[in-house]
């Protein structure tokens, strides 16, 4: 008998291969809020005049969370739907929607990987011949506005019969796109006019995985050797050199907590998954950590730099200090598959992950995060009541620090 499913993880009878936080939204809705019932129930006597009784309720606004993930069952006759879908996710409960908020089907074509839009200018998902873009469509039901999606009517007639794309990805201020293919076709467009700006068909035998520096003037591609690119001069700057039994499987750019920016790649070594950091000003390889001996399947690292996470072949999710890289949180299967993607929310306090098992998770990590310096809280109020123990009870003047000699 299998254990019920969690608040925070969802199945939603899609295998995923890609999830990410959609931007916030506002919806409003015309129903009257519990709260303002309640504040007209506890006016008064009860007595509503006639005036009263005519006034039309306002309507309340509420911001809302959402994921967004995509995967299916390919374009066989498995009976598993190919699919875009959006969850809602409330922080207060910690809870995904039993449901998708809205499922958007594309028929035999399999979206296999997945772009959102930093400003909130659509998800595009690659298909085994093409890109698509998307919308967040925004309807009204009896008073209340519901989210849906749409296929947009901008068609990317630069993405058009270009195969598959195993990368996608936007830059920080969403005004540039880069697609890695199957077939190694490494492209970088101006979005949203396309204007193509980096075109090299021999990147790689095949492009894995791709980011943006924070600034926008690196990208890093992967697929096999991992390769910076210098985004306007359009010209590689490195390639990074792997150890012997190391095989690199996602990277991202980041900031440390100097402020200096570093690269990070996740890698597969013999004894598990490891975390090699790079200096992004020499490229030279600082330090590498062995976080799990599983295999890495997933990567990603958070906004501010503080954290990162990784998924694994057995289902885990590893959420990691980026100072020391200290492993903060382990889910311990999280989901029943491998992980195939993970993306954390805006400002780093949550983090949604998807699998191959169909699910959905979201993992709040907001009070790891606050608690870290508990322990150092905890001595202080120790130390604080030790010496006021000794001065109330006149033993302070006795008290010596023990000396340690140099020698």
């Amino acid at each position: 008998m299998e254990a019920p499913e969690s608040s925070n993880s969802r199945k939603y009878g899609v295998p995923f291969y890609a999830a990410a936080w959609v931007p916030s939204i506002s919806l409003k809705s015309e129903k009257e809020s519990p709260e303002s019932e309640i504040d007209r129930d506890q006016s008064g006597d009860g007595d509503v005049s006639a005036e009263d009784e005519t006034l039309p309720s306002h309507p309340t606004t509420a911001v809302s969370y959402y994921v967004a993930a995509a995967g299916g069952g390919g374009e066989g006759r498995s009976g598993i739907s190919n699919a875009l879908i959006l969850a809602h996710f409330d922080f207060e409960s910690r809870s995904l929607s039993d449901q998708p908020v809205a499922k958007y089907g594309t028929g035999s074509d399999l979206p296999y990987r997945m772009a959102v839009h930093p400003a909130g200018d659509g998800i595009i998902c690659s298909f085994p011949k093409s890109c698509s873009l998307f919308k967040l469509d925004i309807k009204k039901d009896d008073g209340d506005q519901k989210l849906g999606l749409k296929l947009s009517q901008k068609v990317l007639s630069q993405l058009e019969d270009v195969g598959l794309q195993l990368a996608l990805k936007f830059n920080n201020e969403g005004s540039l796109l880069a697609t890695g293919g199957e077939d190694g076709n490494l492209r970088v467009f101006k979005w949203p006019s396309l204007d193509i700006i980096l075109n090299e068909p021999n990147a790689h035998s095949t492009v894995k995985d791709l980011d943006f520096s924070p600034d926008g003037m690196y990208l890093v591609s992967l697929g096999g050797p991992c390769r910076v690119w210098d985004v306007t001069s359009s010209t590689v700057v490195t390639a990074l050199p792997k150890g012997n039994d190391e095989v690199f499987v996602s990277c991202r750019f980041s900031l440390a907590n100097n402020g200096n920016m570093v690269l990070y790649t996740a890698t597969v070594t013999s004894k598990g998954g490891a975390i090699v950091t790079w200096d992004a000003t020499t490229w030279r390889r600082v330090a590498s950590k062995l976080i799990t001996r599983d295999n890495i399947t997933a990567f990603n690292v958070s906004a501010n730099g503080k954290l990162l996470a990784c998924g694994t072949t057995q289902g885990d999710v590893l959420i990691i200090n980026s100072t020391g890289m200290r492993v903060q949180k382990i889910v311990k299967k999280a989901h029943l598959g491998f992980v195939t993607a993970m993306s954390f929310f805006h400002d780093s306090r949550a983090l949604v992950s998807a699998s191959m098992d169909s699910s959905v998770r979201v993992t709040v990590i907001e009070e790891e995060q606050k608690n870290g310096m508990n322990l150092w809280v905890i001595i202080f109020i120790l130390l604080i009541a030790v010496a006021a123990y000794l001065i109330k009870n006149g033993k302070f003047d006795k008290f010596e620090l023990p000396t340690f000699s140099s020698g």
